[in-house]
């Protein structure tokens, strides 16, 4: 697979301003190890394999199982993920499908149980950014594997 083209390079104002975004949720007080499961699978829903790499890579080092990682797709058949886990991946899953229907009345209330108002727009917002990074990186085909956390060199 080769690149089409490195975003950061062709538009570097359109990306600071997608990292904004990003930066804001980083720091929005929602659970880091959510955050990543949440980016993990809406990566999964929008095969984007640029950002399935670098949010299991991130996710096992914040000490995610990678029995969780493995299974998350078919999260609701495992009886290891929490309920505001199980809320937070529903309402991923609608809001990364909005042409399947939208956002059902069944997944709204199960999420606002588990979220206040303020952590639902968050969560909201961390996957619009998400599905934002999901779209570049498909559409430019950003080549996956090079990702590395920060002082590691062997790309684990």
């Amino acid at each position: 697979m080769k690149a089409r083209l490195n975003a950061n390079m062709a538009a570097p104002a359109a990306m600071k301003a997608l990292l904004g975004l990003q930066t804001h949720v980083n720091g929005c007080g929602l659970e880091h190890e959510l955050l990543e499961l949440i980016k993990y699978r809406a990566s999964q829903l929008n095969g984007c394999a640029w950002c399935m790499d670098m949010h299991t890579k991130d996710a096992r080092a914040a000490g995610e199982t990678e029995q969780r990682l493995y299974l998350l797709s078919a999260w609701r058949e495992c009886p290891f993920y929490s309920e505001r886990e199980r809320a937070a991946l529903a309402w991923t899953e609608a809001v990364t499908r909005l042409a399947d229907g939208g956002v059902s009345d069944e997944v709204f209330a199960a999420a606002q149980a588990q979220f206040s108002d303020q952590e639902l727009v968050e969560l909201t917002m961390a996957i619009i950014a998400i599905n934002g990074w999901n779209r570049i990186n498909v559409a430019f085909r950003t080549v996956p594997g090079t990702y590395r956390l920060a002082g590691n060199k062997s790309g684990k």
